[in-house]
C-alpha cells in the first residue's frame, strides 16, 4: 500500500516501555503498516501550545490511530479536541475501562487491546504458584530454612498434585487460558462464572459450582474475575470461612475482590494460605503483617506482562494495525458494552 494511503499513527504512553513492546523489527512493520514518527511520544493532551509543542499537535491533529500502553493519559474529550480525526485506538496493554473515556465511544472510536495476549503470562504464573502450592512448596521451604533437614513421610502425606480440586472463579481470558493449561494435569478443576452455562464449563474441561459450593470443595481456589461494582468484596468475610482449613486462595486480578481485613484475619490464625499478587490497597502497609506471614507468598503485581512478554503486547497492536490498514476487521476490538462485565 502507498504510504499516502496508510493510516497516521502517533504513539501515547509512557516512553519508557516502547523498545521493550516495539523492538526494532515490530517497529519497522509499524513503519510499514502506518505513517508514524516513532520518536514522537504523546503524554499529554492539554498543553498543546507553543513551539515545543508544535510538532506533536500537528501530528494529533492529523492522527487516525493512537497506539496506546502504560502511562498513557485519559482518552477523553480532550484527546478528541487534540486529535479529531480519530477513528481508532490501539491498546498494547491490557483493560481500556479507565482509559477510554465516553467522549471517545460516543464519537465511535473503535478499540483493541492486547488483553488476550496479556492473560497469557498471569495464567502461567497462576498455573506455576497452583503446582508449587500443591506440592506444599512455600512451607517446605519455611521449615527447611528453619531446620535444614529433609522432610518426613508424615510432613509429606498431604503434598501432590494428583486429584487436587482447583476452583477457577472467573471466566476471564485469563481464566479461559489458565483452563486450557490445566488440562494436562491429574486435577479436579471446578469453575464459578455467572455466565457460563454447564455445556460451555464442559468444553472448558471445569465442573460448574454455585460460588458457596466452589469455596467449599476447592483445595486451590484462583480468583479471575473483572473488577466491577458487583464483584467488589466477592469473597468477603463469610465466604473466606467456607474455604476449608489449610486451602489457599490465589489472587492475580485485582486485590478489591477480597475483603482483606477479613483475609487478613485468616492468614494471621494460621488457617489459610495464600498467594497473592495484587492487594487492597497496594502495595500493602509497611506494618502489614501478610509480609512476614510464612503461609503468605506476596509477589508485587508481577503476574502480568514484563520485560520481554512485552513483545507479545507490541506484537498484537502491530498486527491489528495491518489488518486495518489492509482493510480488515481487528481481532481484538472491544466494545463499551462489554465492559460492564470484562477486564
Amino acid at each position: 500500500m502507498p504510504s499516502a494511503q496508510l493510516p497516521r499513527a502517533v504513539f501515547a504512553m509512557d516512553p519508557v516501555h516502547l523498545p521493550l513492546l516495539f523492538p526494532a523489527p515490530l517497529q519497522a512493520r509499524l513503519r510499514r503498516a502506518a505513517a508514524l514518527d516513532p520518536a514522537l511520544v504523546v503524554q499529554d493532551f492539554r498543553d498543546l501550545t507553543g513551539p515545543a509543542a508544535a510538532d506533536t499537535a500537528a501530528a494529533l491533529a492529523d492522527a487516525e490511530v493512537l497506539i496506546t500502553g502504560w502511562g498513557c493519559p485519559h482518552l477523553g474529550s480532550e484527546a478528541l479536541a487534540a486529535a479529531p480525526r480519530l477513528r481508532t485506538v490501539l491498546h498494547a496493554a491490557g483493560s481500556v475501562r479507565s482509559l477510554v473515556g465516553d467522549a471517545l465511544w460516543d464519537h465511535g472510536v473503535t478499540v483493541s487491546s492486547a488483553v488476550t495476549a496479556n492473560a497469557v503470562p498471569v495464567a502461567e504464573y497462576t498455573l506455576a504458584m497452583i503446582l508449587l502450592a500443591g506440592k506444599d512448596a512455600f512451607a517446605h521451604r519455611e521449615r527447611f530454612r528453619r531446620t535444614h533437614t529433609h522432610p518426613t513421610h508424615a510432613e509429606t502425606a498431604a503434598t501432590g498434585n494428583v486429584g487436587r480440586r482447583v476452583g477457577v472463579i472467573g471466566a476471564s481470558r485469563v481464566g479461559r487460558c489458565l483452563l486450557e493449561l490445566l488440562r494436562p494435569y491429574d486435577f479436579e478443576v471446578l469453575l464459578h462464572d455467572p455466565y457460563v452455562d454447564a455445556a460451555e464449563a464442559a468444553e472448558l474441561g471445569a465442573r460448574p459450582l454455585s460460588l458457596e459450593d466452589l469455596l467449599r470443595h476447592s483445595d486451590i481456589v484462583s480468583l479471575h474475575a473483572p473488577d466491577i461494582p458487583e464483584t467488589r468484596h466477592l469473597l468477603d468475610r463469610e465466604r473466606l470461612t467456607l474455604v476449608r482449613d489449610g486451602g489457599v486462595l490465589i489472587n492475580t486480578s485485582r486485590g478489591a475482590l477480597v475483603d482483606h481485613a477479613a483475609l487478613t484475619d485468616e492468614l494471621v490464625s494460621g488457617r489459610l494460605h495464600a498467594i497473592l499478587d495484587v492487594t487492597e490497597p497496594e502495595p500493602l502497609p509497611a506494618d502489614s503483617p501478610l509480609y512476614r506471614l510464612p503461609n503468605v507468598f506476596l509477589t508485587p503485581h508481577i503476574a502480568g506482562s514484563l520485560g520481554n512478554e512485552l513483545e507479545r503486547l507490541g506484537r498484537t497492536v502491530v498486527e491489528e494495525l495491518e489488518r486495518l490498514a489492509s482493510g480488515r476487521p481487528l481481532t481484538h476490538q472491544v466494545h463499551r458494552a462489554d465492559l460492564t462485565r470484562v477486564a
